[in-house]
């Protein structure tokens, strides 16, 4: 069962999942990432550009999701470093430190909250996120051309682009691209037809939809809704 709530650290949530039984599972891009516990592990989900696959026996999960471009600040790596990938923590930050937190989690009460509270600490200490980059995420999902938005941010293309690399993983197109296919699902799943959920999230008509979510999802879109038709 998945649940999830605001988080305390803002621009953030926190979230459990403890999978009901065995088989894939299929995390979709959307350009956030996250600071997981597992298993008495700290990890870091980086930014994704297709659907993450998990398997194996299953066992309940807890995490930290920031949403895009707020992470790289707090974990002090740039995004493109652990794209498309899970790294443990200790990788990233001293193995004694992470240690030292690790064994705190798994001590507390409630270990989500403490993962929590671990997040709230290191965020006190880290640089605030680049508020240009909020300005980028804004503009993007609601459609605006990359060319454009640089424009606008006084910004050249190619400098775009490398901050893009450093706060999100990849470039402002493919974000774009990640953050049109969750608004097409939102959509979707709320029961708008595919045709006119095309139109509303900015894509050039149902087909170009359809093979969006196939790359960037691994499944066609109504498999990926449970079945469901157009």
């Amino acid at each position: 069962m998945y649940t999830e709530r605001v988080s305390r650290l803002g621009d953030a949530v926190v979230w459990t999942n403890t999978p009901s039984g065995s088989g894939v599972g299929r995390v979709l891009p959307d350009g956030c990432m996250d600071l997981l516990w597992n298993d008495g592990r700290l990890l870091v989900a980086g930014p994704d550009t297709r659907a993450y696959l998990t398997e194996g026996k299953p066992s309940a999960w807890a995490g930290v999701r920031f949403s895009p471009g707020t992470a790289p600040a707090f974990l002090g790596v740039p995004a493109h470093e652990v794209r498309d990938r899970r790294v443990d923590l200790a990788d990233l930050w001293p193995a004694s430190e992470v240690r030292r937190l690790s064994g705190r989690i798994e001590a507390a009460a409630d270990p989500v909250t403490a993962l929590e509270d671990v997040a709230l600490e290191r965020a006190a200490d880290a640089e605030a996120p680049d508020p240009l980059l909020r300005r980028v995420v804004a503009a993007l999902d609601a459609g605006r051309p990359v060319a454009a938005i640089a424009d606008e941010l006084g910004l050249g293309a190619r400098q775009l682009h490398r901050r893009s690399l450093t706060a999100f993983g990849y470039g402002p197109k493919t974000l774009a691209r990640i953050l049109r296919m969750q608004r097409a699902l939102a959509m979707a799943r709320d029961g708008v037809g595919f045709a006119e959920t095309a139109v509303r999230a900015g894509f050039a008509d149902q087909a170009h939809l359809a093979r969006d979510v196939k790359e960037l999802a691994g499944l066609p879109l109504g498999e990926l809704l449970g079945g469901r038709g157009g």
